[in-house]
């Protein structure tokens, strides 16, 4: 899942669009907040806020930071090495992808 800072200045909304065209070559229009949390960092906390998007245009590819980028349906999800919590925190949120 892309992700990436808030920049000083910067709304959520803003930095969302950015930080997908950056990562995954898509423009995307953002909708509601689907659930946030907090988690350790080095040094502090992280606070993560997770939208809904709605993809207006590009084509999905991986930005310099990642080796691939794709669609998972619940299949392909399952087999994906999460970072902890991500997929019962979906799961949680009811966001994981229909069977």
């Amino acid at each position: 899942m892309p992700g990436g800072r808030v920049e000083s200045g910067e709304s959520d909304e803003t930095a969302i669009m950015r930080e997908l065209l950056e990562e995954t070559g898509l423009s995307v229009t953002v909708g509601a907040l689907i659930g946030s949390v907090t988690r350790p960092a080095p040094h502090g906390l992280y606070e993560i806020h997770d939208y809904a998007c709605q993809v207006r245009s590009g084509v999905l590819r991986a930005g310099d930071d990642a080796s691939d980028a794709r669609w998972a349906d619940a299949a392909i999800l399952a087999t994906l090495p999460l970072v902890e919590m991500l997929h019962d925190t979906l799961r949680a949120w009811g966001q994981l992808p229909r069977v």
